[in-house]
C-alpha cells in the first residue's frame, strides 16, 4: 500500500519543520509539501495531490477556517485535520468548526511548550488521527460508492424488531467526525420522559465537550450534561464523556454509575466507544442498545462485538448521511448491526427499540 500523502499548513517555520520531521519518521507517511497559509495551500493541492491536509487556525492572508471552508467546496472528500493551539475562550469557535465542517481537531501544545512537547503531540495524537483519516478513506473507496450513494437494499433495509429481543436498559452511542452536528439532530428527537440514560463517547479534545453538552441541552427536551465521575444513571438524561477522558459504567444493574479516567488510549482514542460499550455490557448484559454514528476509524467495533454476543441490539448510521463512514462502516462490514438507518430515522428507531419491550422483566 502506498504511503499516505500529507500537506502541512502552518504559518510558523518552526512548527512546519517539527511537523515534517516528526511525520516523516513514520514509514507510512510522505509529506508532499508545506505551506505558510491557506492561500498557498490551496494552490499546492492540485500539484501535490495530498490524502490529508493539516491546518493551523491562525495564519496570515487566509486562516485555517477560511481554508477549510474553501476545501469543502473544491475538494469535499479531502481529509483535513486541524492541528492548532487553543485556550478555553476558543472552545465555542472550535466547536463551530467541528460541527459545521466535519473535521477532526488535535490540540497543539501552547506556545513556549517546546519542540519535544509538540513532537509528542504529533506522535501520540496527530499521527494516529491522520492514519484513521486515510484508513476511513480507503474503506470508503473499497465500497465502490461515491458520497451520497446508498448501501445495497439488503443492508439498508429496516428489519422489524424481533419478538425475542431483550428489554433495553441503557443506550450507548459512539461517534466521531461530524458528531456535533449529528448529535444536534439526534438528541432533540427524544421526549422529556425518555425512560433511560443515554451515554455518549464523542471523540473530542478536552475543554470542548462542556460547550457541546450545553449546546445540545439547549436544543433538547431531555437533559444533556458533560459526565461527572460517580454520577448515578438517571432516566431522561444524556451524558457526554469529557474530552480526552474515558467514560465507563460501574456498579450494578440497579445502581449503575459513571466512571471517568485517563487510562491508555484505545484505538488511539480517549474517550473510546469500545471502553464505554464494553463496560455497559458488563453491567447490563444483553439489555444494551449500541448506536454507532459518523466517524473515522474503527472505534466501537470490539464493543459492538460484545453487545452482539450478549444479545443486545446495534443501530448504525448509514453511509449517505455520515460525514465519514469509518466507524459505522466497520460495524456493517463485520455484520454486527441490527439496522442501518439514515440520521433522520435514527431517533425514531432508538425510541422504537426502547419502547418495544418496556413491559418485560428480563
Amino acid at each position: 500500500m502506498r504511503r499516505t500523502r500529507v500537506l502541512v499548513v502552518d504559518d510558523s517555520v518552526v512548527a512546519r519543520r517539527i511537523l515534517v520531521r516528526a511525520l516523516s519518521q513514520d514509514p507510512s507517511i510522505e509529506v508532499v509539501g508545506t505551506a505558510s497559509n491557506g492561500r498557498i495551500a490551496l494552490a499546492k493541492i492540485e500539484q501535490s495531490n495530498p490524502d490529508v491536509v493539516t491546518l493551523d487556525i491562525e495564519m496570515p492572508e487566509m486562516n485555517g477556517l477560511d481554508t477549510l471552508a474553501t476545501l469543502r467546496q473544491t475538494h469535499p472528500m479531502l481529509a483535513a485535520v486541524m492541528f492548532s493551539a487553543f485556550t478555553q475562550p476558543d472552545a465555542v469557535t472550535i466547536l463551530d468548526i467541528l460541527a459545521s465542517h466535519g473535521v477532526d481537531y488535535v490540540t497543539k501544545p501552547q506556545p513556549g511548550a517546546g519542540p519535544d512537547a509538540t513532537e509528542k503531540a504529533i506522535r501520540e495524537r496527530l499521527l494516529p488521527t491522520i492514519k484513521r483519516c486515510r484508513a476511513s478513506a480507503l474503506s470508503f473507496e473499497a465500497t465502490g460508492l461515491t458520497k451520497g450513494s446508498s448501501l445495497s437494499s439488503a443492508t439498508n433495509c429496516s428489519a422489524e424488531i424481533a419478538t425475542t429481543v431483550k428489554r433495553i436498559d441503557v443506550v450507548v452511542i459512539g461517534v466521531s467526525t461530524g458528531g456535533p452536528d449529528a448529535l444536534g439532530q439526534l438528541l432533540p428527537c427524544f421526549p422529556a420522559d425518555f425512560p433511560l440514560s443515554i451515554l455518549i463517547a464523542q471523540h473530542m479534545p478536552a475543554f470542548i465537550t462542556k460547550q457541546l453538552a450545553e449546546r445540545l441541552a439547549t436544543a433538547s427536551r431531555i437533559q444533556v450534561s458533560e459526565a461527572i465521575s460517580g454520577q448515578k444513571l438517571l432516566p431522561g438524561h444524556a451524558w457526554l464523556a469529557p474530552g480526552d477522558t474515558h467514560m465507563s459504567v460501574t456498579g450494578t444493574q440497579l445502581a449503575a454509575q459513571l466512571h471517568l479516567d485517563q487510562g491508555p488510549r484505545v484505538n488511539s482514542c480517549r474517550p473510546s466507544a469500545d471502553v464505554l460499550f464494553q463496560s455497559a455490557v458488563k453491567i447490563f448484559g444483553g439489555h444494551v442498545l449500541g448506536v454507532v454514528m459518523t466517524g473515522m476509524g474503527q472505534d466501537g467495533l470490539r464493543g459492538c462485538q460484545e453487545v452482539h454476543q450478549a444479545g443486545g441490539q446495534i443501530l448504525v448510521q448509514d453511509q449517505a448521511s455520515s460525514i465519514v463512514w469509518g466507524m459505522p462502516g466497520a460495524i456493517v462490514a463485520a455484520r454486527l448491526f441490527d439496522r442501518v438507518l439514515p440520521l433522520r430515522e435514527l431517533g425514531d428507531a432508538i425510541l422504537g427499540c426502547v419502547n418495544a419491550r418496556r413491559d418485560l422483566t428480563n
